[in-house]
């Protein structure tokens, strides 16, 4: 089997070269040599050149003498989950659906990430003393990463 150490040192190798605010976000290998690398970059999307460029770097550094594999490499992706810090801070200011450890869901405005946690501006509608309808209260709920169970960015075509 295809050690990931390898391949994460052949993937950094080329994302240095190519200067640019590229990070591995995952690396999986199956029992059958299926390699998945998956990139994100910290301020715009994941071109298919760097992608390409990544691959290439894998690939020939690799002999299929020795062992054959298969390999894929691609963005992160926008319908899969938020994985580290660094996609956290890249999503600032967007909406996430956020499943709690503990079973429990929040859906917010993600305004804050740091190292350990991040901060969500929810919103709901609560009954005020005096008044006849219920009015928006915003409300900020700091999360710690080992409270969340999955973390996703709502996609909205608004």
């Amino acid at each position: 089997m295809i050690a990931k150490e390898k391949v994460r040192e052949l993937a950094e190798q080329r994302i240095q070269e190519l200067e640019k605010p590229l990070y591995i976000v995952d690396i999986t290998i199956s029992s059958a040599n299926h390699i998945l690398v998956e990139l994100d970059n910290e301020v715009e999307p994941v071109s298919i050149e760097d992608c390409v460029s990544v691959s290439r770097n894998i690939e020939h550094n690799l002999d299929r003498e020795v062992e054959d594999f298969q390999l894929e490499v691609s963005s992160a992706g926008l319908d899969k989950p938020l994985r580290n810090y660094r996609q956290f801070k890249k999503n600032v200011g967007r909406e996430l659906k956020v499943k709690l450890a503990d079973q429990g869901k929040i859906e917010g405005k993600l305004i804050e990430a740091d190292e350990s946690q991040i901060t969500l501006e929810t919103e709901k509608r609560e009954r005020v003393e005096g008044k006849k309808k219920k009015l928006k209260v915003l409300e900020n709920i700091v999360l710690p990463y080992d409270k969340i169970g999955e973390a996703k960015v709502v996609i909205s075509f608004k």
